[in-house]
């Protein structure tokens, strides 16, 4: 039986946190990759990349890894309650529960964060402890069967981990090659810490409203998550 990947697509999705990890996963021997919503109509990515699902909530197959990404579009999803029901059950059956940069956020929303240690986008990683999650400042981090991955790159970074976590090393480094994944970025800015501050300021502010709406939100959600 082949490896099952779930991964959850979604209005607003950051499609590179949906497809950076998907071309890994993809690319792997033995496995199949099913993108994941309640129908199975396109949606549009936040960037207006329309993505087509692959199989409903109500018919998705048993899963082995579950992925959420992130984006502007989880905002919507905190507050989904068939979304979270969905999330919790296969959290609960999933060899690996993961996710993708603020996709961390539905996780904790759906209850799955309490007492682990976890990453996310470095602009709402001071959201976790709402989870009762640690933040933890790492591009991978592996809690158990939780694991996380940072702000959207880091999506190929974790999907080459659970890789080698599932199939072991060698598959993950002839997946890394095949796909030629040697980063080296033209300019040093892709931390906060890297960044100058004009461009960490002129950042903030381009995701300040995204931020803002998820602020109201989280505020909404009961305490005891």
């Amino acid at each position: 039986m082949p490896l099952s990947f779930g991964i959850l697509v979604f209005p607003d999705v950051q499609q590179l946190d949906l497809t950076g990890p998907y071309e890994v996963f993809a690319s792997a021997e033995g496995t199949e990759v099913h993108l994941i919503w309640k129908d199975l109509r396109p949606v549009p990515a936040s960037t207006r990349l329309s993505l087509t699902p692959t199989t409903t909530f109500a018919e998705c197959p048993p899963l082995d890894v579950l992925c959420i990404p992130g984006g502007s579009g989880i905002n919507a999803l905190l507050l989904d309650e068939m979304v979270l029901a969905f999330v919790r059950e296969r959290a609960a059956k999933a060899r690996y529960v993961t996710s993708v940069c603020t996709g961390a956020l539905v996780l904790g929303a759906a209850g799955l964060l309490k007492g682990k240690r976890a990453t996310t986008h470095w602009n709402a990683l001071d959201f976790l402890p709402r989870f009762g999650a640690t933040p933890v400042e790492e591009r991978v981090v592996q809690d158990g069967n939780l694991i996380t991955a940072g702000g959207v790159t880091s999506g190929i970074d974790f999907g080459l981990s659970v890789i080698g976590e599932l199939l072991g090393q060698t598959e993950a480094e002839t997946v890394q090659l095949a796909l030629e994944y040697a980063p080296a970025p033209p300019f040093s800015s892709g931390t906060p810490k890297e960044a100058s501050a004009k461009v960490l300021g002129d950042t903030r502010q381009r995701l300040s409203a995204s931020r803002a709406a998820r602020e109201k939100i989280l505020s909404q959600l009961p305490g005891d998550i």
